[in-house]
């Protein structure tokens, strides 16, 4: 039963108890005013999701009562009621807002529609508005942490192939975030309304994984005893996103080239060609190319999907992500396991900042998932992390570092956040190893085993000349 809350305006008290009577038998909460000043007190006390107006009263018309009302919530839906209608009245309350007017004599079951209808398209909306935003901090750009240049430039990728039909090749190692850039680009473009429709194409079996894509008819083998549509089709008007395509058996290579060409297959089983409008993202954590090479991908396919490709980078690239994607994680598994963990201590994170992550961000992830689960106080402490991240994980430098590092001696005044020592203590090293290098900032850079990207980045943050 309707729970929603109306308010009916109109000078006439037949018209106001006869509407009553009919909505609150619908199940509606109802509320009467006899007059615009009465409504706006009302209004102004309380919220009601629809307001039925009479146009013509003595101290204030329904348009002048419909605009007050938008002006204090925009969202209510108003219905006009009119003795008069005409192209003139109709013009005036669409203009002011009005969703519909109702002409006297009205109809009780056309009413009953009109309202049914209106409110019904006000929780769509207010439906909608939810999803977008979920859809939006579960798939978009707030999914998809780090302000590294390497993951600016990701960021940008999105942003210009989020609109196009074109396929999109991304490529990495395992746990660095594939599914999540497939997703963000889905969700950020025109098909976002549409399905999102991720496959493992490692994880299904060989000999199932054809009926699983394309989908079967009944009785075309043993165990297929009703149709079954694939994922394509159910991927239609939206994204498939294929993760380890390089695990697809090389007979399915053939057809799924063709799906891409024709945009058209067959069940299996089947004699009808099924049109669709898939748009196709495939990862892999393989060398695609070499695969390419020894045959076992197939070179017409490896072309068609690699239209753009994506490189992600992986996490001991990224390094200067690691405190927020730590944060990040922190605040996920404290909220999963009931914990009010504050935040990590610096002692642990210089052993996070250490490590080099072969599992990438996956791994990273479960390091801070155990750490939560451990850690009996309100601070990460080192003790809470794996042991292989404190004994190990030193990252590589040259000896030319080394002892650069050794020739730096910041001394930390008492009170000093330390972060602000951190940061302190990382310029000086840059400044040396400049001085070193003679000011060449990418001999700097290599000296520091960084990318002359991350190292603009630094001199960026620290306003180094």
């Amino acid at each position: 039963m309707a729970q929603e809350k109306i308010l009916i305006v109109d000078d006439e008290k037949g018209i106001r108890d006869f509407l009553e009577i009919m909505l609150k038998k619908d199940g509606y909460r109802v509320n009467t005013a006899s007059s615009g000043e009465e409504a706006i007190k009302l209004f102004n006390s309380t919220s009601y999701a629809l307001v039925i107006s009479d146009i013509r009263m003595k101290d204030m018309d329904g348009v002048e009562l419909l605009k007050k009302i938008k002006e204090i919530n925009p969202e209510t839906i108003v219905l006009l009621v009119t003795a008069y209608a005409s192209v003139d009245t109709a013009i005036d309350a669409m203009k002011a807002g009005a969703y519909d007017y109702i002409t006297k004599p009205f109809k009780i079951d056309e009413v009953k529609h009109i309202i049914k209808n209106a409110l019904d398209r006000k929780r769509l909306e207010a439906e909608n508005i939810l999803l977008k935003k979920e859809l939006k901090s579960r798939y978009g750009f707030a999914n998809l942490i780090g302000a590294s240049p390497k993951m600016l430039e990701i960021y940008e990728i999105i942003k210009r192939v989020a609109n196009t039909k074109t396929n999109i090749l991304i490529t990495s190692e395992s746990g660095t975030g594939k599914e999540l850039v497939a997703r963000a680009i889905h969700y950020e473009g025109v098909r976002k309304g549409k399905p999102f429709v991720p496959i493992n194409c490692g994880a299904i079996p060989e000999n199932l994984i054809e009926s699983e894509l394309f989908g079967h008819q009944k009785g075309a083998f043993t165990g297929a005893v009703t149709n079954k549509t694939g994922f394509f089709e159910l991927a239609n008007e939206g994204t498939i996103f294929l993760d380890e395509i390089t695990e697809l058996p090389i007979q399915l290579q053939v057809k799924l080239l063709r799906v891409i060409q024709e945009k058209n297959f067959r069940r299996v089983g089947g004699i009808e060609d099924i049109s669709v409008d898939v748009r196709i993202i495939a990862a892999s954590n393989k060398d695609i190319e070499k695969e390419v090479k020894e045959g076992r991908f197939r070179e017409d396919l490896f072309y068609r999907l690699n239209v753009i490709p994506i490189h992600m980078p992986v996490l001991r690239e990224r390094q200067e992500d690691i405190p927020v994607l730590s944060q990040h994680f922190l605040k996920k598994y404290c909220t999963e396991l009931g914990k009010d963990i504050k935040k990590i201590s610096g002692e642990a994170m210089e052993h996070l900042l250490k490590y080099h992550y072969p599992g990438n961000i996956r791994e990273l992830e479960n390091i801070i998932e155990r750490a939560v689960a451990l850690e009996p106080t309100d601070i990460i402490l080192p003790e809470s992390l794996p042991e292989y991240i404190r004994s190990q994980g030193q990252v590589v430098r040259s000896q030319k570092i080394e002892t650069a590092e050794q020739t730096i001696n910041p001394q930390v005044p008492s009170g000093l956040s330390l972060d602000k020592a951190v940061e302190d203590y990382e310029k000086a090293i840059i400044l040396d190893t400049l001085k070193k290098a003679g000011g060449i900032k990418k001999k700097a850079a290599e000296l520091l085993g960084l990318s002359f990207r991350s190292m603009r980045y630094k001199l960026d943050k620290y306003g180094i000349e």
